[in-house]
């Protein structure tokens, strides 16, 4: 657990776990939209996220103050860019694959969207929020 993305992956599974479960909650349980179901579940990990990345993933020394603003800022680009890009795909394949029942469709997108947002996300918070060092000297190690 000496990497930083290992660490990142574990605390994205307690996330995933909070997220996609309020996730469905609110499209199934309650029938919220895509949007806003994918919008409440992520905040709620976000929340868990935040202090788990900062103490535990990036061991990072970042005042509340200073760190808070750029996590909030890769949230929303991740998040946005994500599911868009999450619902489109899965909109892509559910019309081009006739044998896939499309009331999963939904389902999938939020699948597809929370893949690429670990992705975005791990990149976001290494280099943009809890980074320790300037990114030129990080990348020439």
């Amino acid at each position: 657990m000496k990497h930083s993305f290992f660490r990142f992956l574990l605390v994205g599974i307690i996330n995933t776990i909070i997220g996609l479960s309020f996730m469905y909650l609110f499209l199934h349980l309650f029938h919220f939209s895509y949007w806003l179901s994918t919008f409440i579940g992520n905040t709620i990990g976000c929340c868990v996220s935040y202090f788990l990345n900062k103490s535990f993933t990036f061991k990072s020394d970042k005042s509340f103050a200073s760190s808070i603003i750029r996590f909030i800022l890769v949230i929303l680009i991740c998040y946005v860019f994500s599911y868009y890009v999450g619902e489109k795909l899965a909109l892509l394949l559910f019309t081009q694959l006739n044998f896939l029942p499309s009331i999963y469709g939904k389902d999938a997108a939020v699948l597809f969207g929370t893949g690429i947002y670990t992705i975005c996300n791990y990149i976001g918070q290494k280099y943009f929020v809890f980074r320790s060092e300037p990114l030129v000297k990080e990348w020439n190690q």
